[in-house]
């Protein structure tokens, strides 16, 4: 049995709660949706080599390269949610559920009299939805009460059939038969009333419906309307008989949200999600990923994610309470805004024991579960991105960093005269030339490699320092150990020895050389991490030659020129100033010359020229 690394991990950071478990091919397509009471037992058991699995499971087992997965509370709603993501995906090896069977809803529609009746097919026209029903029974008997008791039609039927007997639409006819008034239509504000009635019944908000219910009852049985009291009575028994909109969560009525947040200092990002409970039924869940987190505490980052929510476009209704799982910084503009929007205070709680506090402790465990999906996502992309040369080039030497940014320098004179030095970097093995630089020595007398090491090092970084540039995780320096216990020297002199890993390259033998290591590191000549500091010695030591040879030219030219007659300090700098540099003087026509320094001297010039070529 062939098991993805990448499964692998994932099975080892599930936890143990209900949820939905997808897995899915190489090319991302979902092979198979699964519930599970406890979600790490049940998905590991696929990939246990003792368990003697089918020949279909053992095929698709083979063919999963990543796992997804959704926790939720209790079974029940694992079961309505394989079902959903089931009837999404379509998946190639889920053989019970291809019966076309979906969980049912109650439908309140957006027209002028509003129809309410069951569907199992939502579309996004407006209406308003409610369910998913785990059990059709506890649905069926819900819409029957309703029809019974409050006179309106729960059928589905369109509102385009037309019943040609009575020559009406048939929603409308159907509507007349409940009302038992077959000349008229049910009156407007009576409808409209009942309709209310089982919009507050359907959102779960019935404490307050049933207190006006208990009243409109006493005062029907006080004026002897004893059947319209005996109506009324059984309009509270099917507030009773309602069940499962959404999964119960507290005993209370009040509507909170609950948020709960996990951060990952290390990887810098952070998951907040949100669970939306109403009435003591948890009827939606929210969740954002957050980056740019460096060194900011848990709260604040908390705090970013609730003022995002509540001020964009996700939040809806606001919630009597609101739950979180960090003390917030006080926020009077946040409250003051909450405040003003529910027209009464909004508190925010963080607790610590009790129902309210395993309410936050499901949005937490939420929040893990999906930031440590994300970390590993993360991780994947970046081993893939990072060449072997580089991970293997931390290896072989046992850096302490992973060297994805490396800054390599070397030296260039010509018996002393002309002294430079150049760096080059690397960033994940590619040579990135707009980072190059090249110094001027300007302290050392003489063919001083040592010194020029020296300088060059400490103009670098602690300009570095200074501006807080980006910092390099691996310095290079072109020699042995002579070369290597300079550079040391002088980054422990500026205080940056610790901030980056520092080798040095002999040519001589290719031999690697490390602070606090007597020998030298001999890594393979056919290796892809020797290769990569090679490439950059090598164009260290280019670009240093380019560079001198540059300067050297220049520098004879001028040494030329001021040994013609009539050519002296200012005269050269007059050229200099009009024509930019040395070698555009060399190609400049007589013609040109002569306006800068005039017609005698622009021809002895372009003779000299034409004899040193």
């Amino acid at each position: 049995m062939n098991i993805n690394e990448n499964v692998t991990l994932k099975v080892r950071n599930l936890p143990l709660k209900p949820g939905v478990y997808l897995f899915k091919s190489s090319d991302n397509k979902v092979l198979y949706v699964g519930k599970a009471k406890k979600l790490k037992n049940r998905v590991s058991s696929y990939f246990n080599q003792a368990r003697n699995h089918s020949p279909r499971i053992t095929i698709m087992v083979n063919k999963v390269a990543d796992l997804e997965v959704f926790v939720v509370d209790t079974e029940s709603e694992a079961l309505i949610l394989e079902n959903e993501l089931i009837k999404k995906h379509h998946p190639r090896y889920n053989v019970m559920y291809r019966d076309d069977k979906s969980y049912p809803y109650v439908c309140v529609t957006l027209e002028a009299r509003p129809r309410v009746f069951p569907t199992r097919t939502v579309v996004k026209d407006g209406s308003t939805y409610y369910g998913p029903y785990d059990h059709v029974g506890h649905m069926k008997r819900m819409l029957e009460v309703i029809r019974e008791n409050f006179d309106l039609c729960t059928c589905a039927v369109s509102d385009k059939s037309y019943d040609r007997t009575r020559n009406l639409p048939k929603w409308e006819s159907c509507v007349r038969n409940y009302f038992n008034h077959c000349s008229s239509e049910m009156p407007s504000d009576i409808y409209n009333d009942r309709l209310r009635a089982i919009k507050r019944i359907l959102d779960g908000k019935t404490i307050e419906l049933t207190k006006e219910l208990k009243e409109e009852m006493k005062i029907a049985s006080q004026n002897l309307s004893f059947e319209e009291a005996a109506k009324i009575r059984d309009r509270m028994i099917s507030i009773d008989k309602y069940s499962q909109k959404m999964k119960v969560v507290a005993n209370e009525d009040i509507n909170r949200d609950v948020f709960g947040l996990v951060a990952d200092e290390e990887n810098s990002i952070a998951c907040g999600v949100l669970l939306k409970v109403r009435e003591g039924k948890l009827i939606s869940k929210f969740h954002r990923f957050l980056k740019n987190i460096e060194g900011l505490e848990k709260s604040a980052i908390l705090q970013s994610f609730v003022e995002d929510y509540y001020t964009g476009m996700h939040a809806g209704a606001i919630p009597d309470e609101v739950y979180v799982s960090e003390e917030l910084p006080e926020n009077d503009l946040l409250l003051a805004y909450l405040n003003d929007e529910l027209g009464k205070k909004v508190y925010f709680h963080h607790p610590k024991i009790g129902e309210k506090a395993a309410l936050v402790g499901m949005a937490y465990q939420n929040a893990q579960l999906l930031l440590n999906e994300k970390i590993l996502e993360m991780m994947k992309a970046e081993g893939d991105r990072i060449p072997h040369s580089v991970k293997q080039l931390q290896k072989d030497l046992r850096l302490k960093r992973l060297p994805r940014r490396i800054e390599c320098f070397d030296n260039s004179n010509f018996q002393g005269t002309d002294p430079v030095a150049s760096m080059v970097c690397f960033v994940d093995g590619v040579a990135r030339k707009s980072e190059y630089k090249r110094y001027k020595i300007k302290t050392v007398e003489g063919p001083d490699d040592f010194a020029s090491m020296r300088e060059i090092l400490t103009r670098r970084y602690t300009r570095l320092m200074k501006e807080k540039g980006q910092i390099p995780d691996l310095i290079i320096v072109d020699g042995g150990k002579g070369q290597l216990s300079s550079a040391v020297e002088v980054l422990t002199n500026i205080g940056f020895i610790d901030q980056a890993d520092l080798i040095g390259l002999a040519k001589r033998l290719e031999e690697v050389f490390k602070p606090g290591y007597v020998d030298s590191f001999q890594i393979p000549k056919n290796s892809s991490s020797l290769k990569l500091i090679q490439r950059a010695r090598d164009e260290a030591h280019r670009f240093a030659i380019t560079f001198h040879r540059e300067r050297r030219k220049k520098r004879i030219f001028t040494s030329e020129l001021l040994d013609l007659a009539g050519i002296g300090e200012k005269t050269l700098q007059k050229l200099l100033t009009a024509f930019g540099s040395v070698k555009k003087i060399k190609e400049a026509d007589e013609e040109s010359l002569r306006k800068v320094v005039g017609p005698k001297l622009a021809k002895t010039l372009v003779e000299n020229f034409k004899q040193s070529s």
